[in-house]
């Protein structure tokens, strides 16, 4: 019963059956695997299962607090990020400098984004230079009237304006546009995923951009896509067990070989020096036979199903990869997702790589960069959809997921979660808990949001009802003059 407990415990944890069984024929609880070192998981798994496992299961050791404050006095010493850090933007020259003078001296705060969009106007129109100021102050108007008004009540008319046209949304799993191979969850179930900020989605793929000089080339996009999808044994090979001979007769497909630009070299050096095959492996003409131990056929078996599982090449995840012609340049289209991994190959333009995954731009660029791809992906799911929602409430969405300096979810767990309103929190989801933790601890509410004073009747903080006037008394000498002029 403690064996089967220990590996479900250890599947519930991220490990696949096989390694979890593997791990727990060895006689290991889940106590021992996490505190086992690599070296002693590489003695029972191969060298990158014992790494997955240690990821995955292990305990990291605590730092003595000499080491932590050591770190912490190093740290102190490092050269501050806005020493050497660039500036976000340009100096503005030409005609944009021209434009951005006229709004200057005429009082228009418009901002740069608006002062760029006008110099392409102007240049694609070629508006003579004696018409920019009467343009100037037709834009600022038109941007004037298109701002908030104070007190407005932005997170419900975003919340409608992206719920109304979202009950429109199908539930349907969509085809990246012009890659019929790679199927991606779009629709509902999308921005589910986006709002929700899952950690990995139920399709994770990414769009891998080649550097310019390798951007027009067909062969070298099909190799770095090789490069990419992980490459299984079973995918180049035919395995298979000889019986009488008590061997594993590997038979290497060599056109498959010359497409995923292998060597059957590497083939053998990674059999070799893997764990989970126990065996002498020989080279016979094309082919690769892995001899075990005269009457040890429960370990031939083992041995086929490690041998034709084991990965060759490629990246963690990524299980494939697809070419195609995007806009004059090939693009790589994937089955799988592992930003940090295929950022650092040759040949990837780092600056348009992405992936669909939210949280995976937040761990490995940051939280600005998380931010935008929110934005990108529910925008692109809507628009998919064929449903217009003004980006500046997708934009709201965001800010919201992410003003904390991390990715919160907007749900119990997350945003709705943390509201610092009790009756605010109870009016979304398990309403008695919320209350009675409130009156454990004796938590105040100071009615300041929409739903609370809803909940008590009160004027809500919006518009006209967040506005307080304040009485402070007549002026000196206002008193005097109504007393003459009675």
């Amino acid at each position: 019963m403690a064996k089967k407990d220990t590996i479900n415990a250890l599947i519930r944890r991220g490990l696949d059956e096989k390694t979890a069984k593997k791990l727990a024929d060895e006689g290991l609880l889940l106590g021992d695997v996490k505190s086992a070192s690599k070296k002693e998981l590489e003695e029972i798994l191969e060298e990158e299962k014992a790494k997955e496992v240690k990821e995955v299961v292990g305990k990291k050791p605590k730092k003595s607090k000499k080491k932590q404050k050591k770190k912490s006095e190093e740290k102190e010493e490092t050269t501050r990020p806005d020493d050497f850090l660039p500036d976000k933007f340009d100096e503005l020259e030409g005609t944009a400098k021209e434009i951005k003078d006229i709004a200057d001296s005429n009082g228009y705060e418009l901002p740069r984004s608006i002062i760029t969009k006008t110099v392409e106007g102007f240049e694609e129109y070629e508006i003579p230079e004696e018409d920019y100021e009467d343009l100037l102050e037709m834009i600022n108007d038109r941007y004037q009237n298109r701002k908030v008004d104070p007190k407005e009540s932005v997170g419900i008319v975003g919340a409608q304006s992206i719920g109304e046209p979202g009950t429109q949304m199908t539930m349907r799993t969509f085809h990246h546009a012009g890659v019929a191979e790679i199927g991606v969850t779009q629709g509902l179930p999308r921005m589910i995923e986006v709002v929700d900020a899952r950690k990995v989605p139920s399709t994770p793929s990414m769009e891998v951009h080649l550097e310019d000089e390798l951007k027009d080339d067909r062969d070298k996009a099909k190799k770095i896509a090789s490069e990419l999808e992980i490459t299984r044994l079973q995918d180049i090979a035919d395995v298979e067990i000889d019986i009488a001979e008590t061997n594993i007769v590997i038979k290497p497909d060599m056109k498959r070989l010359e497409d995923k630009n292998l060597e059957l070299e590497e083939i053998v050096e990674k059999l070799s020096s893997s764990r989970g095959i126990e065996g002498e492996v020989t080279v016979s003409g094309k082919e690769i036979h892995i001899t075990v131990e005269e009457g040890k056929f429960s370990l031939l078996h083992e041995a086929v199903e490690n041998a034709k599982d084991m990965k060759i090449k490629g990246v963690k995840d990524i299980e494939r990869g697809v070419i195609r012609r995007d806009g004059g340049e090939f693009v790589i289209y994937t089955e799988g997702s592992n930003l940090e991994e295929v950022l650092k190959m040759d040949g990837v333009d780092i600056k348009k790589t992405s992936t669909n995954s939210p949280f995976e731009i937040y761990n490995v660029l940051g939280i600005e960069a998380a931010r935008n791809s929110v934005i990108r992906e529910a925008k692109n799911t809507l628009d998919e959809q064929g449903l217009e929602v003004d980006i500046r409430h997708v934009m709201l969405v965001a800010d919201i997921m992410t003003n904390e300096g991390d990715l919160k979810a907007i749900g119990r767990h997350g945003v709705s979660g943390k509201k610092t309103s009790v009756l605010a929190r109870a009016a979304f989801e398990i309403t008695s808990q919320h209350l009675l933790r409130a009156a454990i601890v004796g938590e105040e509410d100071k009615l300041s949001g929409v739903a609370e004073n809803v909940i008590v009747g009160q004027p809500i903080t919006q518009g006209t009802g967040d506005v307080d006037v304040k009485y402070t008394g007549l002026p000196s000498g206002m008193d005097t003059q109504k007393e003459e002029g009675e």
